[in-house]
């Protein structure tokens, strides 16, 4: 992917890769559990343009609690990442009722209203409390 050969992409390998994609979230204002990720092999960040990929060995489900969602998390995520937005994001898949459901945006509301904010591709947004996505939920 041209993306990643960009000059400039910091790329860092396993729990390195964790830590960088933590750092990010915290950085750009998101939800530090936002994406659930187990057994990674490498998350990359390009910051001239914004754009972040994170390959894990397997795809994940999870299931945030607080809310009772589950969400799929295939073994290839990218996006673009800005402050208190991720979009164009492909490799997440939230279900609803009895289907996946590919979210392609995530924002949380400024001024704050303690809300995170999923597009779906279809343009369908539906907003949940932030802490449900608090590191560890």
């Amino acid at each position: 992917m041209a993306e990643r050969e960009a000059e400039g992409a910091v790329v860092r390998k396993g729990q390195e890769g964790l830590k960088l994609a933590i750092s990010l979230y915290e950085e750009f204002g998101l939800p530090l559990g936002l994406l659930p990720l187990e057994d990674v092999i490498e998350v990359g960040f390009v910051r001239s343009n914004g754009y972040m990929w994170i390959l894990q060995e397997k795809k994940v489900v999870h299931k945030f609690k607080m809310i009772g969602k589950l969400v799929s998390y295939d073994t290839e995520i990218t996006c673009y990442i800005e402050n208190k937005r991720i979009k164009k994001l492909k490799g997440v898949k939230a279900r609803e009722l009895f289907i996946w459901t590919p979210c392609g945006e995530i924002f949380v509301d400024d001024p704050a209203s303690g809300k995170t904010r999923f597009k779906a591709i279809g343009g369908l947004t539906v907003a949940f409390p932030a802490e449900a996505f608090a590191l560890g939920q």
